[in-house]
């Protein structure tokens, strides 16, 4: 089995699961175990900044925050962060050598002291699945799996990642597997 790790998956229109429609999920982790992603387009109703305020943590930079992630339907009350490795941290993951994810909740404190990864996301769940079970996903044509690009992740409009992260491959995703018809 070649993993998938530090791969995009790009829902199709043929995707089933409505909750991941035009979804562009991050794989994070995939083994004979199973595999773990998030979703890095879809914006959630708070702020970053409200999520400082809740935390009572005090912005001391000024900066434009990315919005946050809803990053998938598991576990919506437990919080991620995929950031850039610039920035190191114990308690983390590296995906690959240019992204790393961590649930530490140190990152939330450096980010708003100005001393955080250049670039992050900041995402509340994740999509989850069992062993064998993405595979299986991956066999009804609602995935397209794509190599992963952290221009798209952190520098391309959210509006725009669904496409973009195809498109750089060649791919117009809103054609991808369309059926001719007869006329």
């Amino acid at each position: 089995m070649q993993s998938l790790q530090g791969s995009f998956l790009i829902a199709t229109r043929q995707m089933p699961d409505p909750r991941f429609s035009r979804q562009v999920v991050y794989v994070c982790v995939h083994s004979e175990e199973g595999a773990m992603g998030v979703a890095v387009n879809q914006p959630a109703q708070i702020s970053f900044s409200e999520v400082l305020r809740l935390a009572r943590i005090e912005e001391k930079v000024e900066r434009d925050w990315p919005p946050v992630y809803i990053g998938g339907p598991v576990e919506m009350e437990r919080a991620f962060f995929l950031y850039s490795s610039d920035y190191n941290l114990e308690n983390c993951l590296t995906v690959t050598a240019q992204t790393r994810i961590s649930s530490d909740g140190r990152i939330l404190a450096d980010i708003a002291a100005g001393y955080g990864p250049e670039s992050f996301l900041f995402m509340l769940g994740y999509a989850g699945w069992g062993p064998g079970q993405l595979e299986n996903e991956l066999t009804t044509q609602g995935w397209l799996v794509l190599p992963g690009d952290v221009d798209i992740l952190f520098n391309t409009p959210d509006d725009l990642k669904w496409r973009q992260a195809a498109k750089k491959y060649g791919i117009d995703i809103a054609l991808f597997n369309d059926e001719p018809g007869l006329a």
